[in-house]
């Protein structure tokens, strides 16, 4: 380690650490009486709190009774949709989208976006998550709120085909003109919406786009088996199989949902050219009373890794991967009719590593170990309802709340400090938002900016 001053030095906690020699069988192991060193954004060491005791550093927190973990990943989002929350309840999903939704998503404004990107933003960092995975519309200004706030963000600004050639035009001029940005902290991705919504000859140009440009893309595809079956009935083949004859399982490709995922398109996940995944956000499964879920068993099986999400708070009402990561847990046992899958441990595995992996960003985080970006998260447990502690794993994942995230750290640097908002102002943007809500809400006008029918 550098004899100058480290920039911060988080010690006396608990650390999540990944065996990624054996990682696939998704071991994580805890160091207790540990320190973390940081050092121009990266973490230069995983020692002891004894090691680290005599070591220099500008910041200092002192972690005694709480636990270092790798920084949540929302892999699929719309973060400006919390503008939305509660709006459409209790709806199939056809009446969601058609009635209310994509009615109210033609008012948008970039402004609306903004308000609704910060918000999001403060609420992600509150619940301990560090980098999601957005696809929505005036990204440019989600981007500015990323790059301000100091978050992580995969972005990707989404096109219909009924937008013409132009929507595809502006998801991938978005796409180079951010890539890199706020320090390298935005990545971006091609953001076409989904196979019901873009026609196959779009598709398989956003595929050569992506393989010109070196972009990943990152879509809904088989969102619920009803997509599938219709798609079956109309076309003879499932929704995964448009992704393979128009070239997307040949790209980088993230996709949201999947519990349309069936037995035959599980050879052609298996054998794709490029970096599959997908994400699934549980919560809104559930709400919309869709049979299925992710086949995260039969996924993993095959080597694709499974991120979490929430999806929108439109559908989801929040922003919480805590939760998802127990949903998961849960559903997975209970479709699966085995108690021993999915394990708290593998719930954690697919919280932090697989969801780095599925946003192409295993290499610089996910997991907490020199030279990996420090992006991570301290979690409180000394509350009632985390106590005691016989499997600390299962504490985190079945006992433990996104509340019990008492700092959240981008990068190196601290975005929350005992739960205060180092970054952004939620009181201002709530009222500057509540002023903007009756002509964003308002659908007297009919339009609607897509059709919904499958």
């Amino acid at each position: 380690m550098s004899a100058s001053p480290a920039d911060l030095i988080i010690t006396g906690c608990t650390v999540l650490v990944h065996d990624e020699v054996h990682d696939e069988e998704e071991r994580i192991a805890f160091r207790e009486d540990a320190a973390i060193v940081v050092r121009d954004g990266v973490i230069e060491a995983v020692t002891t709190a004894a090691a680290a005791a005599e070591l220099a550093a500008v910041e200092r927190i002192e972690a005694r009774g709480q636990v270092a973990m790798p920084g949540l990943v929302n892999c699929h989002t719309h973060a400006p949709m919390v503008a939305l929350r509660g709006l459409a309840e209790d709806l199939p999903t056809e009446e969601w989208f058609n009635d209310i939704v994509w009615p109210v998503e033609s008012n948008l404004t970039a402004k609306d976006v903004e308000l609704g990107a910060r918000l999001a933003c403060a609420e992600m960092i509150r619940g301990g998550v560090t980098c999601f995975a957005d696809h929505y519309f005036h990204m440019d200004v989600v981007a500015d709120v990323v790059a301000e706030c100091g978050m992580r963000a995969h972005l990707g600004e989404a096109y219909f085909s009924s937008q013409g050639p132009q929507g595809r035009e502006r998801s991938v001029e978005f796409a180079l003109r951010r890539r890199g940005a706020a320090g390298g902290r935005i990545t971006t991705a091609l953001a076409p919406h989904a196979p019901y919504t873009v026609t196959e000859a779009d598709l398989t140009a956003t595929a050569e786009l992506a393989r010109a440009h070196g972009l990943p893309v990152h879509l809904h595809a088989a969102e619920n088996r009803d997509q599938t079956d219709t798609s079956l009935a109309r076309h003879g083949v499932t929704p995964v199989e448009v992704l393979d004859r128009t070239g997307l399982l040949d790209t980088d490709l993230l996709i949201a949902h999947g519990t349309g995922i069936i037995e035959r398109d599980l050879p052609l996940l298996e054998r794709t050219d490029g970096r599959t995944a997908v994400a699934t956000a549980p919560r809104g499964y559930l709400k919309f009373a869709w049979p299925d879920t992710t086949p995260v068993r039969a996924l993993r099986a095959i080597g694709v890794p499974v991120g979490l999400a929430t999806d929108g708070a439109a559908s989801n009402n929040s922003l919480d991967v805590w939760e998802s990561m127990a949903l998961t847990s849960l559903i997975q046992k209970s479709t699966e009719g085995d108690p021993r899958w999915l394990t708290s441990r593998q719930a954690l595995h697919h919280a932090t590593l697989q969801s780095a992996r599925a946003v192409g960003l295993g290499g610089d985080i996910g997991t907490l170990a020199a030279g990996r970006r420090a992006d991570l998260i301290l979690v409180d447990l000394t509350g009632p309802h985390t106590q005691p502690v016989h499997d600390l794993a299962a504490t985190l994942v079945h006992s433990a709340r996104s509340a019990d995230v008492s700092t959240t750290i981008v990068d190196g640097r601290v975005l929350m400090r005992d739960r205060e908002l180092l970054t952004l102002d939620v009181p201002a943007v709530v009222r500057e938002l509540d002023q903007r809500l009756p002509a964003l809400v308002d659908r007297s006008h009919g339009r609607r900016i897509q059709e919904y029918d499958t």
